[in-house]
């Protein structure tokens, strides 16, 4: 941050129709730009701000009430929370994910909005939400067809998609549902029998009736020698 704040001035002054996301990203070349010698000081005093920081947070906890940490634990954990979703929606997006299928006021809000009632966004929601209520069922009917449209657009999509994840080995990010019934399919098919095996036991069988009845043959031989005797 020390680096950031020393350049990000000169930057700005060397490229003033620059935005701040591009004078960021300058700075940023500049740092990689330096020796590991150069660089040394900067690195110490962030581990000196560092060391402090968590000094000063030690005696901010220590003045605490035991409501007040749940409170302060409570709040930490929703961030983190927040920053993993907001990391796993950039990976969805990156991969490809479809969008969600809209819902058809979604669809008639998309397309009346700059032309809607008010200044601000939510005077403009409102004054939407007003028309669509006042609209004729067929009038509706168009957009509830594009929803619906729109529904069959992300099933297929999202099958292919999740066709692909499971090619590249991310079975984490398929749907629940979908895990069940892969697995319900897998289990449902059954081993093709091979065509040597079936050979084997149609030629099993003669030979087995064949024991029956020799067995049974001399059980009775045996049986009227008995009776002579």
């Amino acid at each position: 941050m020390r680096f950031v704040k020393e350049q990000q001035p000169q930057v700005t002054r060397q490229y003033p129709d620059a935005k701040a996301v591009e004078v960021i990203r300058k700075v940023a070349e500049r740092w990689r730009g330096l020796t590991l010698i150069q660089k040394q000081p900067f690195e110490q005093a962030a581990l000196v701000d560092r060391n402090q920081y968590k000094v000063t947070m030690q005696r901010f906890q220590a003045q605490l009430t035991p409501e007040q940490s749940a409170v302060l634990v409570e709040e930490k954990r929703q961030k983190r929370a927040k920053r993993k979703n907001i990391k796993k929606k950039r990976e969805l997006t990156s991969l490809g994910k479809p969008k969600r299928p809209r819902i058809a006021f979604n669809i008639f809000m998309s397309e009346h909005f700059e032309e809607a009632r008010g200044d601000t966004m939510p005077a403009k929601m409102k004054s939407l939400l007003e028309d669509w209520k006042n609209l004729y069922m067929t009038q509706k009917q168009v957009y509830v067809q594009l929803a619906e449209d729109d529904k069959v657009r992300y099933k297929t999509e999202m099958k292919t998609w999740e066709d692909h994840m499971v090619e590249i080995g991310r079975q984490d990010l398929i749907r629940r549902k979908e895990k069940t019934a892969r697995k319900t399919t897998k289990a449902g098919k059954k081993k093709p029998v091979s065509k040597v095996k079936k050979l084997k036991t149609v030629a099993k069988k003669p030979l087995a009736a064949a024991k029956k009845t020799t067995t049974t043959t001399t059980t009775k031989t045996t049986g009227r020698n008995t009776r002579k005797a």
